[in-house]
C-alpha cells in the first residue's frame, strides 16, 4: 500500500466480506478486519490519534505547526490488542483508545455470529461481565459493544434449523427479535454514575452472504429508529465521549478530538471532499 492506495480494510463491504466468507472462528480472521475498519474509522471520523489506538491502525499524523495531517502507512500497522486490567479480571479488549495522563476512554468490543441463533442470549451474561469488569476499573470509559450476525435467510442455502437467521420472507427469526429487544437494556449509560452492566452504544447489525447485496448490512433489520441500529452506534460514542471529556475538561486540549487538513495526502487520495462521504459511508472530521 503505498500513499496513494488505501489500507486493504477501508471500507465496511470490504471487512464484511471476510466475515461472511472465512470458515470457522480460528484466531478470530472473520472479525479481524473489522477492527481494522473501526480503528481506521476511529481516526478518519473521530478524530484520534492513531497513536492512541489499539490495535495500531495504518495511518501516522504529521504535524506542521497546528495543522495535522494524515499519511497511510502500511508499516504502522500493529493487529496485537490491549489487555486492560478490569474491576474482576484482565481482559483483551478488540479496539481501545488511550490518553497519556489518563488511561482507557473508548473501547469497543466486536462479536459476530454466523449459525446456532437461537443460542444467542447465552451470551448476555458474557456481555454483562464485560462492560460490568471494565466499568468497576474505569467508570469513565465509553465502551460500546457491536454484534454482526450472518443474515441467513431461509431456502437460499442448505441450513440447519438453528443456522436461519430469516424467514423465506425476510422476517428475523424469533431467536434474533428476541435477542434485539434484550440488547436494548444494556445500551444507554450516559453518566459515570449510572449502572456499570450497561454499555454507553450498543450495535447490533445483520450482514448479507449471498445474493446482489452480498457483504453489505441488512437494511431492514434493525428498523432505523432503533438505539441499536448502525447507523447510530459511531455518533452515540463520540456524543457521550464529547460530555465525559471534551466538556468536562475542556482545559485539557490532549482529550479534544483532532480535526484532520483536507489536503492530507491519505484525504486527498480518497477524494474531493464533496465525494469522500460517498465513498467511506462517513464523513471524516476535517478543519
Amino acid at each position: 500500500m503505498s500513499n496513494g492506495e488505501y489500507p486493504r480494510f477501508l471500507q465496511l463491504s470490504s471487512a464484511l466480506q471476510e466475515f461472511v466468507t472465512v470458515e470457522g472462528t480460528q484466531a478470530q480472521r472473520h472479525i479481524r478486519p473489522l477492527h481494522q475498519y473501526l480503528t481506521v474509522r476511529l481516526v478518519l471520523e473521530g478524530g484520534f490519534d492513531p497513536g492512541e489506538i489499539t490495535p495500531h491502525p495504518p495511518i501516522r499524523v504529521e504535524s506542521k505547526g497546528p495543522r495535522k495531517l494524515l499519511r497511510f502507512a502500511p508499516d504502522a500497522e500493529d493487529t496485537r490488542e490491549q489487555t486492560l486490567l478490569g474491576g474482576l479480571k484482565s481482559k483483551a479488549v478488540d479496539v481501545v483508545v488511550t490518553k497519556e495522563g489518563i488511561g482507557p476512554v473508548l473501547a469497543i468490543s466486536v462479536k459476530g455470529t454466523g449459525n446456532a441463533f437461537r443460542n444467542l442470549t447465552n451470551r448476555m451474561e458474557e456481555a454483562i461481565g464485560d462492560s460490568t469488569n471494565l466499568h468497576i476499573m474505569y467508570p469513565g470509559l465509553v465502551y460500546g459493544f457491536l454484534h454482526f450476525l450472518k443474515a441467513n435467510r431461509q431456502g437460499e442455502a442448505q441450513l440447519a434449523p438453528n443456522d436461519i437467521a430469516l424467514t423465506a420472507s425476510g422476517e428475523p427469526v424469533t431467536a434474533i427479535r428476541r435477542y434485539h429487544d434484550v440488547l436494548l437494556g444494556l445500551a444507554g449509560r450516559r453518566l459515570v454514575r449510572n449502572d456499570y452492566t450497561r454499555y454507553e452504544a450498543v450495535g447490533l447489525a445483520m450482514v448479507v452472504p449471498r445474493g446482489e447485496t452480498r457483504n453489505q448490512l441488512l437494511a431492514a433489520f434493525p428498523l432505523s429508529d432503533s438505539p441499536l441500529h448502525f447507523g447510530k452506534f459511531f455518533e452515540t460514542l463520540y456524543s457521550v465521549y464529547e460530555l465525559r471529556y471534551a466538556y468536562t475538561a475542556s482545559s485539557l486540549t490532549r482529550l479534544r478530538r483532532n480535526e484532520w487538513e483536507e489536503n492530507s495526502p491519505a484525504l486527498r487520495s480518497l477524494a474531493s471532499s464533496n465525494q469522500m462521504k460517498g465513498k467511506l459511508g462517513y464523513s471524516v472530521r476535517m478543519a
